[in-house]
């Protein structure tokens, strides 16, 4: 008997599958795309607002505690969230393993790169300046 037969009508109409994660990375893109909105409505308002400023005042702008908090939860959903829906984009239209699981990593290892920079610089922004 195979697998597939084995199981109970419960757990195939659940569809968890093997890896049991579909649920999560689910649920992680809504959480992220609903940070993301407030986020990204902040964001854009303070560029907006900041139009017109020299690299001085943008400077000391991303010098208060609470702007570079903001900006440091804008880019961990921004990148979490990118990689999370690229990830579906390439198991949805890469049907072979062989480029399928490389690119996968690819992408989860340039978010994660980008989010680590940009964490970095704002941090460092913050406290040196």
């Amino acid at each position: 008997m195979d697998g597939q037969r084995m199981r109970s009508l419960l757990g195939r109409a659940r569809g968890l599958g093997s890896a049991r994660e579909g649920v999560e990375h689910w649920w992680m893109q809504r959480v992220t795309a609903a940070a993301l909105i407030p986020l990204t409505l902040w964001f854009v308002a303070s560029l907006i607002a900041l139009t017109g400023s020299d690299y001085n005042a943008f400077i000391a702008w991303l010098k208060a505690p609470f702007v570079a908090i903001l900006m440091v939860l804008l880019l961990i959903a921004l990148f979490h969230h990118m990689a999370l829906g690229l990830q579906v984009v390439v198991e949805d239209y890469v049907h072979s393993d062989r480029a399928k699981i490389p690119t996968v990593v690819a992408i989860r290892l340039a978010c994660f790169t980008l989010v680590v920079a940009g964490v970095f610089a704002t941090v460092r922004i913050a406290f040196d300046g």
